[in-house]
């Protein structure tokens, strides 16, 4: 019996030995397994071929089809609308951020661009006053500066010429027939013959053949109108004559500035001929009526030329300070994507990583190079200024809201994926608004267009020289866009993905390997895509993609072909890759 008492009691104290050994862990085990269960809740799983693929939930990448696996805890920690991008693409397509101000930080001041014409209240036509045929001309050429009262030409008028025999007839009779005398003279007076030179042909008795004509103003001559032996009716012109010692400035000034100017307002003029001479005067006149060609109204400045400096079609620039805007909040003009109605910015959301977000912004006045923000950011933010197109386009590619989707969604791949597309919420395709501009820009575009894809046959053949050799006529016909061909949100989506282009661009052509050119052209193509399909260049090109661009996050192209052929590879990969979409 004792011998089971020593039995029970060694068993017992093994249990209380094992529960304070173990029981403490299961408990903490018990715990352990509870939070991971909370932490499965928030599990996203990612493709291990395609790390940008973040779903909430198990299932086949949409890019290859692969299983997706649980992303690693903590990998994103992102919110919804956010997106990170890697720092070789920050690199790559000069992306730059700035912490946007208070308004009243900034330099507010609008600058316009204009030139010096003459003014019109000084300009004069001399004319003759009476018909006749051009004996002589004392003013040969243009650009020759006159004074009141010098002879100008001689004329012989058949008219006059008798008008003035009438006279000496009158003359001899003035006292019988005073009345018939007097309506002599008066028609002589008509003809501008003056008082002296009536009481001259009186006296002398003798008729003037060729009939002296002298200048009525002072002035410079800006255009001859007749030659020796023409024969010239009363009134006709026979040359124009400006008063150079007082022009015009001319300013073309946007309609979404007009607001800001008020006439009788200073001016600060600075011309290219005196670098560093600035004219101060004010705002003398405001054209009430907007050019719905250029978008832009003509404001005049009145201009004393007393020495001679300016000369008329020479350029200028003004600069002319708007009111205090009370503290609101400014954006680099740069930083502001327009489509439709919606005007949108990309915010850097922290600030030591290339995390963003898109924002929708309410945008105000312009004020010189930056926009007025009435709501949607906030003092101190940070946004992205240059490469906000190639910061959309990773947003497109991540499923993230985007200029062209605001909701957000899927990521778009394989047949789906475009830059341009968006699903609305009955999952339809949509596509990015052709806009209607002028025919001539139009084909300023497809010129830039031309040159990409001699750029894009170069990075097919490995052809680094050739590559070089189209970026640089690419960065030609950039420049010959004028953008003055188009209106309101055309015009201002252009100004930035005309940047965007000539940074890709300028990168490609100084790159000296074939790789780095790879790599700018990624985001050159994803301007020129957005470019091509917002204002058309009346041709029909695909839209390509390829997967495994990019070291897996995808790259797109334009083609003339439906036949697919690499960019991003060359002969590595020729034929990686499919057609998007045909833009017509």
């Amino acid at each position: 019996m004792k011998k089971y008492s020593i039995y029970l009691g060694i068993l017992a104290v093994g249990l209380l030995l094992g529960w304070v050994l173990f029981g403490n862990n299961n408990s903490s085990e018990a715990k352990e397994h509870d939070h991971s269960k909370e932490m499965a809740t928030n599990q996203m799983w990612t493709c291990s071929m395609h790390p940008q693929i973040m779903q909430p939930e198990a299932g086949d990448c949409p890019i290859c089809g692969m299983d997706l696996i649980p992303a690693e805890a903590g990998a994103d920690g992102l919110s919804a609308d956010e997106f990170k991008l890697t720092e070789n693409a920050m690199n790559l397509a000069n992306i730059q951020t700035t912490v946007i101000i208070d308004t009243n930080e900034i330099d507010n001041s609008i600058t316009v661009s204009g030139k010096i014409v003459e003014n019109e209240k000084k300009n004069a036509v001399q004319v003759t006053y009476f018909s006749g045929r051009i004996e002589k001309l004392f003013i040969n050429f243009t650009g020759e500066r006159i004074r009141k009262g010098q002879q100008l030409a001689t004329i012989y008028s058949p008219e006059l010429f008798a008008a003035q025999q009438e006279l000496l007839t009158t003359s001899k009779i003035k006292e019988s027939q005073p009345e018939l005398y007097k309506a002599v003279r008066n028609k002589l007076k008509l003809w501008k013959l003056t008082e002296a030179q009536i009481n001259s042909i009186e006296s002398s008795g003798k008729v003037i053949e060729n009939f002296p004509v002298y200048a009525t103003v002072s002035g410079t001559v800006t255009e001859k109108m007749v030659a020796i032996g023409q024969s010239v009716k009363q009134g006709q012109g026979l040359f124009k004559i400006a008063d150079l010692q007082s022009l015009w400035a001319e300013f073309d000034v946007y309609e979404n500035q007009v607001n800001s100017i008020k006439t009788g307002q200073k001016i600060e003029i600075n011309t290219n001929s005196h670098p560093g001479k600035t004219i101060v005067s004010k705002v003398s006149f405001i054209d009430p009526v907007l050019d719905s060609k250029t978008r832009t109204v003509k404001l005049r400045v009145d201009l004393n030329n007393s020495k001679g400096v300016l000369k008329p079609g020479m350029f200028v620039k003004g600069k002319l300070k708007v009111s205090e805007t009370n503290g609101t909040l400014s954006v680099p003009s740069s930083s502001v994507l327009w489509t439709g109605k919606r005007s949108v910015v990309y915010v850097k959301t922290k600030p030591n990583e290339p995390v963003f977000e898109m924002r929708e912004v309410k945008i105000g006045t312009r004020i010189g190079d930056f926009y007025q923000v009435l709501e949607g950011l906030k003092n101190g933010e940070e946004v992205v200024t240059n490469g906000a197109f190639t910061v959309d386009a990773a947003a497109q590619l991540q499923g993230k809201k985007s200029m062209m989707n605001k909701d957000g969604g899927v990521v778009m791949t394989g047949h789906e994926a475009h830059l341009g597309m968006k699903h609305d919420a009955q999952g339809m395709k949509m596509t990015n608004d052709r806009v209607e501009v002028d025919s001539k820009f139009q084909g300023q575009l497809k010129a830039v267009f031309d040159a990409y894809i001699t750029l894009k046959d170069a990075l097919i053949k490995d052809d680094v020289k050739t590559s070089t050799e189209a970026s640089s006529t690419m960065l030609k016909n950039l420049a010959l866009v004028d953008m003055k061909l188009l209106k309101g949100d055309a015009h201002n989506s252009w100004m930035q993905l005309s940047k965007e282009l000539k940074t890709s661009a300028t990168s490609l052509n100084s790159s000296a390997d074939i790789k780095t050119q790879r790599a700018h052209f990624k985001p050159l193509s994803s301007s020129l895509i957005m470019a091509v399909e917002k204002y058309g260049i009346n041709t029909e090109v695909y839209s390509q993609f390829c997967p495994m661009a990019d070291s897996n996050t995808g790259g797109y192209w334009l083609s003339l072909e439906d036949k697919v052929l690499n960019p991003y590879f060359g002969d590595a990969m020729l034929r990686c890759g499919e057609v998007i979409k045909t833009i017509k």
